[in-house]
């Protein structure tokens, strides 16, 4: 497996509901865990995310509390994104934002993406982009 330059590493409350939701409902591969460390790497498409569950000894510089990451959200990239949608709308999964095309300007050309937001069990922003 290629590590990518930059994985972001994610402090949750329960590691366990962060499994199950990440992997059960979003379709997330399970790389590797350190069970006895709450630890998990997980993968999507060419997306990679680390999860620790927090500890008084991890890498905490203020105080953790929902909504975690608050002022970040994740563009993931998703083959099909109106599937996953429908997916996390019949599992009950709060939508943030529901599925849109968006324009946005690159280099003064338009790019149309199909998007929508949810968060995670920990509050974190997922953005799901075609």
């Amino acid at each position: 497996m290629k590590f990518n330059a930059l994985i972001p590493e994610l402090s949750v409350s329960d590691i366990q509901s962060t499994k199950q939701f990440y992997i059960c409902i979003l379709g997330f591969k399970l790389e590797y865990e350190r069970i006895e460390d709450k630890f998990m790497f997980l993968s999507y498409g060419e997306s990679q995310f680390m999860f620790e569950e927090i500890h008084s000894e991890g890498w905490n510089v203020d105080i953790l509390e929902y909504p975690l990451g608050r002022g970040i959200n994740f563009s993931i990239a998703c083959n099909d994104v109106e599937i996953l949608y429908n997916n996390i709308k019949n599992n009950k999964i709060e939508i943030y934002r529901d599925l849109k095309e968006t324009i946005y300007m690159c280099d003064g050309e338009e790019e149309v993406q199909k998007e929508f937001l949810i968060q995670d069990p920990d509050g974190y922003l997922l953005r799901f982009t075609d």
